[in-house]
């Protein structure tokens, strides 16, 4: 267990709220003039796996800013 502060943690927050930012943005401005006709049914599956897929890498992003590495520790695995 880390006891000691880390700079990875408030740089990855600031980071991780930038980059959700940028993401959200993007989403904004390039889905609606793509899917804006559609009917509002079948825009909804777009809008929640759009709402979803920012979460696929923020596993090991954790794991980065808790450990300083991109993977599970090897002594940890096992556990």
């Amino acid at each position: 267990m880390r006891e000691t502060p880390t700079w990875r943690i408030p740089i990855g927050v600031l980071a991780l709220v930038l980059a959700l930012m940028v993401y959200g943005i993007a989403i904004a401005s390039l889905v609606p003039p793509l899917i804006g006709e559609w009917n509002a049914l079948a825009q909804t599956p777009v809008y929640v796996v759009l709402g979803i897929v920012w979460i696929m890498p923020l596993r090991r992003y954790l794991m980065w800013m808790e450990t300083g590495r991109w993977t599970v520790p090897v002594d940890s695995a096992a556990k």
